[in-house]
């Protein structure tokens, strides 16, 4: 699975620099006696292609932390990237179905708050940023739109899933305790390979990766970019197939 992997990085790296490339660059600016780069739009647009940034780095993360055992880190990370795609879901959405909100505006203005206020220290700054409810994008992107798909089901799996990763997030007691096992039971903290769990953390790689890739075709199509997406989702139904596992990816094409 290294191989399939790589090979669905290398996609996603190279639709992140098609897609950056469409942008104008960051700009240098002062900032509390240093300097750094931001965008000079706070579009949409810029707003998925650094969400997209995040996605490939949380990829790379889950697979390294997987190789190393450190499986609570890597399903912490997995929580990290089911809102990063949820996120892209939601803007890209937006575009397609010509459905922008007021909620896409106040999330845009939240996401491109600055951490600190000019000229104040970390102290002195009051950190306000007004995040939209999960529960708001999760109705969002299972609206109905005329596919027939169970709007009810979408919201419920999507709540189920971010409570389920929260608890490694925030470990929970119940998480924390997946590490106890054994003959004699103990707790394995150097490395969770013989854990009775450990498949199942390989197998959600799986996921995270192919969700990733549909991200990108989602980017891709409200950047109205129609080669570059008709590329990612015929690469996604590629990937699907070499997993081994396109029944459970794509249950309803194969």
């Amino acid at each position: 699975m290294s191989e399939l992997y790589d090979e669905a990085l290398r996609m996603m790296l190279d639709s992140f620099n098609r897609l950056a490339e469409k942008l104008d660059l960051p700009e240098k600016i002062a900032i509390n006696g240093g300097y750094t780069y931001r965008y000079k739009s706070k579009s949409i647009y810029v707003a998925m292609v650094l969400k997209l940034a995040r996605v490939i780095t949380g990829l790379q993360a889950i697979f390294h932390l997987n190789r190393l055992g450190l499986v609570q880190e890597q399903a912490a990370i997995q929580r990290i990237e089911d809102e990063l795609t949820e996120d892209i879901t939601f803007l890209s959405l937006s575009i397609i179905f010509n459905d922008s909100t007021e909620m896409h505006d106040r999330y845009l203005s939240a996401f491109f708050e600055e951490e600190f206020e000019g000229g104040k220290t970390a102290i002195e700054s009051e950190q306000k940023r007004p995040m939209i409810p999960r529960k708001k994008i999760h109705a969002y992107i299972n609206k109905d739109r005329g596919t027939g798909g169970d709007q009810g089901t979408g919201k419920e799996v999507s709540r189920t899933i971010s409570k389920t990763y929260s608890g490694y997030v925030h470990a929970a007691s119940p998480h924390i305790m997946e590490l106890y096992y054994g003959s004699p039971p103990k707790f394995n903290l150097s490395g969770a390979w013989q854990s009775p769990l450990y498949e199942d953390h390989i197998d959600d790689m799986l996921n995270y990766f192919y969700r990733g890739i549909l991200a990108f075709a989602f980017t891709a199509k409200a950047f109205g970019d129609d080669k570059l997406f008709s590329n990612i989702f015929s690469y996604s139904k590629e990937f699907a197939k070499k997993s081994g596992r396109a029944e459970h990816l794509t249950p309803y094409e194969t």
